[in-house]
């Protein structure tokens, strides 16, 4: 049974089509990447899978489960979102914000238990903020309130990953090794990946599987090989791409 499934999925946001009759099947352990220019519709597909957005029609799939005739918290226990902007309303220490990743496991009215705060703890030391526990969120830097952001998804824990820019704000380091953990993390325990990318070069080196998002409701999907190709890519970005191969690998450059 795959994770996930969209059924001739059509989505548009404001004058914008994202997408028409978008057909997938998502199995465990996959992670995909969402490629396209800025504006087209990235963020928009994510937040419609996890029913943040309504789509014009179609259906999508959990584990074949209708996510219509899901309630939130069936939701937030199988698929997590990674936002682009976090927005903190309340003070609070880095470790209660990372916390929330357990509330769709707990009661309205219960505390979080030792072992929530043992999980909490573990995914502070998968990104490194581990020392920081008790830090006042607002006095982190962009890119450690993003790694804050990404122990709060790893606390929840959920089958699938929607992650939106994940590297945002993040250097080099970061990027790479918090990406590397998550797909790893993803395929040992048999969960998807779904993250929305700028770098055509970050998709090659940890997807096994593209959507390219070219406009006007247009996509192509399939594995990563198959999908960055010149001609798809030229299109999608309405740019010209060279592509190196170097070492068993290929980097893709604007020409």
């Amino acid at each position: 049974m795959p994770l996930l499934q969209t059924k001739n999925l059509t989505i548009s946001i404001a004058s914008t089509r994202v997408c028409t009759d978008l057909n997938i099947t998502i199995e465990a352990g996959e992670i995909w990447a969402v490629l396209g220019r800025n504006g087209i519709g990235k963020t928009t597909l994510l937040h419609t899978l996890a029913r943040l957005h309504q789509p014009l029609s179609g259906e999508i799939f959990i584990a074949d489960n209708n996510i219509q005739k899901m309630n939130r918290k069936q939701i937030a226990q199988k698929m997590g979102l990674l936002l682009q902007h976090h927005e903190d309303a309340f003070p609070s220490t880095i470790l209660e914000t990372v916390l929330i990743g357990r509330h769709p496991y707990i009661s309205q009215w219960q505390w979080e238990s030792q072992q929530d705060q043992d999980i909490a703890m573990d995914a502070l030391k998968q990104v490194d903020l581990h020392r920081l526990a008790q830090r006042q969120i607002n006095q982190l830097s962009g890119g450690e309130r993003q790694r804050v952001a990404i122990a709060t998804l790893l606390t929840q824990n959920p089958d699938i990953l929607l992650l939106d820019e994940p590297n945002s704000h993040l250097d080099l380091n970061y990027q790479i090794s918090i990406l590397d953990h998550i797909c790893q993390h993803a395929k040992q325990n048999h969960h998807t990946v779904i993250m929305s990318l700028h770098d055509i070069n970050l998709a090659a080196r940890f997807c096994d599987h593209v959507l390219l998002l070219s406009g006007e409701g247009e996509n192509q999907h399939g594995l990563t090989d198959e999908i960055l190709q010149e001609e798809l890519l030229e299109k999608t970005y309405q740019h010209p791409i060279s592509i190196i191969n170097s070492n068993n690998s290929r980097i893709f450059l604007p020409k």
